[in-house]
């Protein structure tokens, strides 16, 4: 009797623990079988699929590295550079596993190399590094984008110069400019003042001619009346 009372509980537990165990199982079937499926897609050159796949092993996993560094590799095949380089960013952080973040890292580093991003791609470099110091390519990565970045930072120092000069250049024009409008006022402004005077005296010798004219039609008319005047006297005294 105490035998098939042990049965029946082992036969109990055995259930419980398989209904506590089942669904783990299914889900992480289930994710790797959208991962699978993602990996066919991607091998066909299919990297919009291949997406959505292993966005779909995310769903059902969402602490699943492989489907996000995956789905990474997804977008930067798909040349959505800053989405990737962000999903692989994800990777590093929801995993120790070394060999999956040395990967996320070093494609991470390619992306921002190929952006011209070289600081940014010398870390990601580095950090490839320290989880995988074996990582030859981007140890050679490394020092070409060390050498790449002195190159842009002399590049932009010259075009920084150039800029500098150019601006000392105009703003140098520009204070000519602003001296040879002055000048340029200043003659104007003497002009004027010499067309004034010219006026002036202009209107002074109408002036002086008018009042010399009226001085002489009136001395004239006063001349003319003194001339008259003795005439009616010797007529007068003719009477």
């Amino acid at each position: 009797m105490e035998s098939i009372c042990k049965k029946e509980m082992r036969r109990y537990l055995y259930i419980l623990l398989w209904l506590v165990i089942a669904p783990n199982m299914v889900m992480a079937q289930s994710d790797r079988q959208h991962i699978r499926e993602g990996n066919r897609s991607y091998r066909n050159g299919e990297f919009v699929k291949a997406e959505s796949s292993y966005r779909k092993a995310l769903a059902k996993n969402d602490r699943n590295a492989i489907a996000m560094y995956n789905l990474g590799c997804a977008q930067m095949r798909q040349n959505n550079d800053s989405v990737a380089i962000e999903t692989f960013a994800n990777v590093s952080a929801m995993t120790q596993d070394k060999g999956i973040r040395s990967r996320a890292s070093h494609n991470a580093g390619t992306i921002l190399q190929h952006k011209r991003q070289y600081k940014e791609a010398i870390e990601a470099y580095k950090e490839a590094l320290r989880n995988n110091p074996k990582d030859d390519d981007a140890r050679y990565n490394l020092v070409l984008c060390k050498h790449l970045l002195k190159q842009q930072q002399q590049q932009q120092q010259q075009q920084k110069n150039k800029d500098n000069k150019d601006q000392n250049k105009q703003d140098k024009n520009k204070q000519q400019d602003n001296k040879d409008k002055q000048q340029q006022n200043k003659d104007e402004n003497k002009n004027k003042e010499r067309e004034q005077k010219r006026q002036m005296s202009r209107e002074n010798a109408e002036q002086l001619l008018n009042a010399a004219m009226q001085q002489e039609k009136e001395t004239q008319q006063k001349l003319k009346k003194a001339m008259q005047q003795p005439s009616r006297r010797k007529l007068d005294k003719n009477w």
